[in-house]
């Protein structure tokens, strides 16, 4: 079957993006994945190629106005640069900029529109900086809003995937996201968790052996899952209810689990997919295992989108030493989702 097309979207050009799309663009296996396309700045992207790829592994940046017209080969990369961001070539390295803040948000919405279209089969994004897009004016905190409200999703859900390549990945779904923590308790409800159980059933389907229904944990809120009401009772009048509706719809679906144990058991093998209650909750212990193979996949989108799943990295980026990882496996997922939806379009 085809390889997927699939456009990177080069994310913050003061972060990493440039150079893992740089510095990753000349390896077979990113060719064998998917045919790529640069959705992003040329200068940068050649300035990139210059400041932090050997001599002899430096690929050539093509200019071009349609996904239809790349042809990309490890030697040459394809690059499509949106209008409204040509003032992104004078942002400094590692640098907060409401210019680079644009220039991220412009690349993503115009990859968004290709694949919405079906001029793209999936979209990959590099990191963009959130300081740098409230700076530019944007009122979303971060990729998977801006997702949402393009594609026109409110229920809609971010994945933190684990891949393995021995044949058991780990999928951790979110409840609640980009929110402070004291309106966190406010946001669980019976239906916000159910709605994220029924995503993670979906959406980690095409990434189970085969295909199979996945066995979901739900995580807790409170230490030692509330201790059957001492430290809080949200495990009893929310979290619990929503496991017993969505397993009474057929779901492999338990829980809640306190949150010492629960990532152990679901890294060991013991459940596909683990639903979290809040951000840190899920994102701290899969990245404590794997951090530059983790792969972040926006769930409920009519389009397949995975990123990876790090940020801009200002402390090493544009030193030519970022670990381009967590792009291939990101690259790896999206082409599996887009298997997937070939072999099953109706869902």
């Amino acid at each position: 079957m085809d390889r997927p097309k699939v456009a990177l979207t080069m994310g913050d050009v003061a972060g990493v993006g440039p150079e893992l799309i740089a510095r990753a663009w000349s390896r077979p296996e990113l060719h064998a994945l998917c045919s790529p396309l640069v959705v992003g700045d040329v200068a940068v992207l050649r300035r990139a190629i210059e400041e932090t790829v050997g001599d002899g592994e430096r690929p050539r940046v093509q200019p071009i106005t349609t996904p239809e017209e790349a042809d990309p080969s490890p030697s040459l990369i394809p690059c499509l640069q949106p209008p409204g961001a040509e003032d992104v070539v004078e942002v400094k390295p590692c640098s907060v900029d409401a210019r680079a803040g644009r220039g991220s948000y412009v690349y993503l919405v115009h990859a968004i529109d290709l694949a919405l279209e079906g001029r793209v089969d999936a979209i990959t994004t590099l990191p963009l900086n959130k300081e740098s897009l409230s700076l530019a004016g944007v009122p979303h905190p971060g990729h998977t809003e801006i997702l949402a409200e393009r594609c026109g999703t409110p229920d809609h859900a971010m994945m933190l995937y684990l891949p393995s390549h021995e044949g058991h990945g780990v999928g951790v779904v979110h409840v609640t996201l980009h929110m402070a923590l004291r309106d966190v308790f406010d946001a669980i409800t019976i239906e916000s968790v159910a709605a994220k159980i029924r995503l993670a059933d979906r959406s980690m389907r095409p990434l189970t052996d085969d295909g199979s229904r996945p066995r979901i944990a739900v995580a807790s809120l409170n230490p030692h899952a509330g201790e059957h009401g001492l430290f809080g009772d949200e495990e009893i009048t929310t979290i619990g209810p929503a496991v017993e509706i969505t397993r009474s719809e057929g779901l492999a679906v338990s829980g809640p689990f306190p949150n010492d144990t629960l990532f152990r058991d679901a890294l060991s093998g013991k459940f596909d997919a683990v639903v979290a209650m809040y951000h840190d909750q899920g994102h701290i212990a899969l990245k404590t295992v794997g951090f530059w193979n983790g792969v972040n996949v926006t769930l409920g989108l009519p389009i397949v989108r995975t990123s990876v799943a790090h940020g801009t990295a200002f402390d090493i980026a544009w030193k030519g030493t970022a670990d381009p990882s967590s792009l291939f496996e990101a690259l790896r997922v999206a082409a599996r989702m887009v298997a997937w939806n070939r072999r099953h379009p109706q869902g």
